[in-house]
């Protein structure tokens, strides 16, 4: 059997969102990189990020100052190191994006010449923000520079499949090659989606950097590439996943038939929009002091209630007060996309409702992205660092990809080359193609429509384990067809979808407790003291969990 050095291979990274790109670009002065996207290249959902990213950079701020909102929006969760570290770092991040070239929002007389926002949870402005569309802007610019670098190939409407381990090449006769050697990742099987042909892609490390898993609700903030590809294939391979109980609803996305996903940033209320009853009552200092600015939890279950109550479809948020010039300033895009479907928010308010937005927990990783295999890391959504605890403070989802996907890239780049193994060729010569398609959509459709009825903003012990039971049906039925036939984006994904699905719920079930952004009414009470909720799975064992 023949072998290369790791030296010789490149740096595979799965998506291509501000982690990936961050990660690719700090790597590639030294070595190889290929960025894989399973859609278009501006498809991720860093795009997606309206209000900005935390820098602590005003003389009226602190890393203390940060760390303890983390602390409070995180609800008791929140390791105090890894949000020390990620705010010590937040002022560097940001001036690394300036130096890219990304085009924040000016002010003159702000630190770095750069106009901080204020958003729910934040003591102070802290938020270098591009108008309200932030995440496009870092995206492009960051976008640009990739496509620009010599060292990254860029491969668009590319899926992984799986990690290859140890265990793909055990079943292919290398036992006595590997002998005791310590697991390991090898590389990845990825789906070349338009030409549907599968390729071995062997690897010196491999970066998970996919993002959360929000379309696993059926009302959701998040593109369609949110599908927890890398969560999924990191827990098959081995690695501990935790807190995914933790599913973050943004408050306010816009209600509108023709637009079911676009949100209408916090930052919006930062500025002092207030939500209100469709009688025009405002509602949100009856649940919480803080108002319009109580962390997304508070806001999300507060706005649940209110319609639950009332029978609502929506609420509304009124920026009215605001006045138009300071609207198409601050918020051109929101002003523009609104104005497109008939609303004028500086004459009417914005109808609003609670949609799946960021996934708190994920795999289990260190500040240098390490996972608990080695030659795998992951960056971003896709992890739990134990930044976000029960609840993500805003902007700092960002902030996190940039700290740690320089400490990611750094920490593989310090890596010794080992010798690799020659990699088996995924093999097909027992499948054949579909002879229909329509079991992955009634599949999918029936998965998201349980996940937003049993184990949404207010969830039930009862509603948990209905949907656990229906998740390993379809489980089963998925299974059988992925071992049928060859693999296309939407099995793939939905594969994915239906671990998550299991992880969220088993997750929340061994929560008995209320805390952040998991609500239960069985367990309404917060325990004085709690800690992450971890999972492992027991091995040689199928269907085996460990908490």
């Amino acid at each position: 059997m023949s072998a290369e050095s790791q030296s010789s291979l490149p740096v595979v990274i799965v998506g291509a969102g501000l982690a990936g790109l961050t990660v690719a670009l700090h790597l590639a002065e030294t070595q190889p990189v290929i960025v894989l996207a399973k859609r278009q290249l501006g498809e991720a959902a860093t795009a997606w990020a309206q209000g900005g990213i935390v820098g602590v950079l005003g003389s009226d701020d602190s890393i203390d100052s940060h760390v303890r909102d983390t602390q409070e929006a995180g609800a008791g969760l929140v390791d105090e190191r890894t949000a020390e570290f990620i705010a010590r770092h937040s002022a560097e991040a940001v001036e690394w994006l300036v130096k890219c070239g990304v085009p924040f929002s000016p002010d003159p007389e702000g630190p770095l010449g750069l106009h901080l926002t204020r958003e729910g949870g934040h003591a102070v402005r802290r938020i270098a923000h591009a108008a309200d569309a932030t995440g496009k802007a870092i995206h492009d610019v960051l976008l640009d520079e990739v496509r620009r670098h010599p060292n990254i190939a860029l491969r668009e409407k590319w899926m992984a499949i799986d990690l290859i381990t140890n265990r793909h090449l055990k079943r292919n006769g290398m036992q006595t090659v590997l002998g005791d050697v310590e697991p390991r990742c090898h590389g990845i099987y990825a789906l070349d989606i338009e030409n549907q042909r599968v390729e071995t892609l062997a690897a010196s490390a491999v970066v998970m950097a996919t993002g959360g898993v929000g379309k696993v609700y059926r009302y959701t903030s998040n593109p369609d590439t949110s599908t927890g590809d890398g969560i999924a294939m990191a827990w098959r391979a081995g690695c501990r996943v935790a807190n995914m109980e933790f599913i973050q609803f943004h408050p306010t996305c816009l209600y509108h038939p023709q637009e079911r996903s676009f949100l209408i940033t916090e930052a919006l209320r930062g500025e002092g929009a207030i939500l209100r009853l469709p009688d025009g009552t405002r509602f949100m200092p009856e649940h919480d002091e803080r108002g319009e600015l109580a962390p997304r939890d508070i806001v999300a279950r507060a706005i649940d209630f209110e319609m639950k109550k009332h029978g609502l479809d929506y609420v509304l948020l009124d920026a009215t007060h605001l006045g138009e010039a300071f609207l198409k300033e601050h918020f051109p895009t929101i002003h523009a996309r609104c104005l497109s479907l008939g609303i004028d928010i500086a004459r009417q308010p914005i109808p609003v409702v609670p949609a799946a937005h960021y996934t708190c927990g994920g795999v289990v990783t260190d500040l240098h992205g390490r996972t608990d295999l080695p030659g795998l890391y992951a960056v971003g959504e896709t992890t739990y660092t134990g930044l976000h605890g029960a609840n993500r403070l805003a902007s700092n989802s960002l902030l996190e990809c940039v700290v740690l996907g320089r400490t990611c890239a750094e920490d593989i780049q310090a890596q010794i080359p080992e010798s690799m193994p020659k990699l088996p060729g995924w093999d097909e010569s027992q499948v054949s193609d579909a002879d229909e398609e329509v079991v992955i959509s009634h599949n999918w459709d029936e998965l998201r429509l349980v996940m937003w009825n049993y184990v949404g903003i207010v969830r039930t012990t009862r509603r948990l384990e209905r949907a656990l039971h229906r998740i390993k049906l379809l489980r089963s039925e998925i299974d059988d067809y992925y071992a049928a036939f060859r693999v296309t984006r939407d099995l793939l994904e939905l594969r994915n979808l239906v671990d998550c699905a299991e992880l969220i719920v088993r997750s929340a079930l061994s929560r008995q407790e209320s805390r952040g952004l998991h609500f239960s009414r069985d367990y309404p009470r917060t325990l004085p003291v709690s800690f992450p909720t971890i999972l492992c799975k027991k091995a040689k064992k199928k269907d085996a969990w460990l908490p």
